[in-house]
């Protein structure tokens, strides 16, 4: 049986051109691109380049890139970058919705002595600006507020936070890892001193992402050792994966308008069908200022996890939040912050879409989730709470 994948904001598929570009450097062309010799400084080349593709994504320098292992290393360094070049800040401003790679890092931090401020966001999970604007102060060191919620798919006015930081002297890093290769990015509109990337989300291999680093910003090593990254990030590269992070970033820069267009029309399609015909259910998140390719849905008195086992008996695979959550028997933090009631927030599914995603995938999930839900409220302690709100 096929699988149907709308799990893509956990993962995507390795796109065939990136996975083409990488296979070389796996087999044949395995040197050091930090040898001397031409067998290793060839690949060295190769490096470059697919620096120059990861900058031209975002519109940046390429020496403003450097290669990381993953979104949550390029999201610890920038927080860390910020508060070791600037020692005598003691204050950091997020928001409550981030990824644990931030948010849990700022959490640490508050457990080392720094003053952290997380802020709320309202029922359609967007911030209050003027809130930012109050929590900053003369001992902000950095503001770390992601471009678009993984969850909800909210996408933040990042221009607009950026300005609002700068006015006040804190270092900006906003982590685009979501946003990256989805919707079009140019640093150059947003005064942001760092931005996180990270390959798997767009078509690249896991293992591999990257940190942009304002060219003027004073930058301070996380992983100190070797002089890779011109001394920014030590370690031997992951060249073949690196190369196929280029590629990817490539493919995406040269597909993200129509490819938007497309995934949104089926993201569309899903989220319309599924609010038709599975009465009690949600949007959740501002529908308006979204990534293209994200739903989240939550069907009351109902089970996420359930939905999503019955689901997977179809391999129909989706996710009730974030990946590196999904662990957890707790509600996710995201729609908490965002203040989903309780007969909602339990049944909560994120669908995330990609170019891959195709007709008759959506049309799978139309025929089968209205009888799954159904079976899973008959079943639900809660279905005769359903019964009655339905009456």
């Amino acid at each position: 049986m096929r699988v149907v994948y709308l799990d893509n904001n956990a993962t995507t598929r390795v796109a065939d051109k990136a996975r083409e570009a990488m296979l070389p450097y796996l087999i044949d062309l395995y040197g050091n691109p930090s040898s001397m010799h031409t067998f290793g400084g060839q690949i060295h080349r190769k490096i470059e380049t697919a620096r120059e593709h990861a900058a031209a994504l975002i519109n940046a320098e390429p020496g403003e890139i450097i290669f990381t292992s993953c979104g949550t290393e390029s999201d610890n360094t920038a927080v860390m970058n910020a508060l070791t070049s600037r020692p005598e800040k003691r204050h950091i401003i997020t928001s409550r919705v981030e990824h644990p790679a931030v948010l849990n890092f700022c959490k640490t931090m508050a457990r080392r002595g720094y003053r952290v401020t997380f802020l709320p966001v309202d029922k359609l999970g967007r911030l209050n600006l003027d809130e930012l604007k109050a929590a900053m102060t003369d001992d902000t060191g950095i503001v770390s507020i992601m471009y678009a919620n993984n969850e909800s798919g909210v996408i933040f006015p990042i221009e607009e936070i950026a300005a609002i930081v700068k006015s006040k002297g804190a270092l900006f890093h906003t982590d685009a890892v979501q946003a990256a290769g989805k919707i079009p990015i140019d640093i150059k509109k947003i005064p942001a001193d760092m931005m996180s990337i990270s390959g798997h989300k767009m078509h690249a291999p896991k293992g591999v992402a990257a940190l942009y680093v304002k060219k003027t910003a004073r930058f301070s090593p996380y992983i100190i050792g070797g002089h890779q990254e011109r001394g920014r990030r030590a370690g031997t590269e992951n060249v073949a994966s690196i190369i196929a992070f280029g590629e990817a970033c490539k493919l995406a820069k040269n597909h993200t308008g129509p490819e938007s267009t497309s995934v949104k029309d089926l993201r569309d399609r899903l989220e319309q069908g599924l609010l038709r015909t599975c009465p009690q259910s949600r949007v959740n998140g501002d529908t308006e200022d979204r990534l293209p390719n994200t739903a989240n849905i939550s069907f009351e008195y109902v089970e996420g996890e359930a939905i999503l086992l019955r689901l997977n008996e179809f391999n129909i695979c989706a996710s009730s939040g974030s990946a590196c959550t999904s662990g957890s028997l707790e509600p996710s933090h995201v729609l908490r912050a965002m203040g989903v009631p309780f007969t909602a927030i339990h049944g909560s599914v994120r669908f995330s879409l990609s170019r891959y995603t195709t007709d008759d995938d959506i049309d799978l999930v139309l025929k089968k989730m209205p009888e799954i839900i159904k079976d899973l409220r008959e079943l639900s302690p809660y279905g005769r709470e359903f019964k009655e709100a339905n009456h």
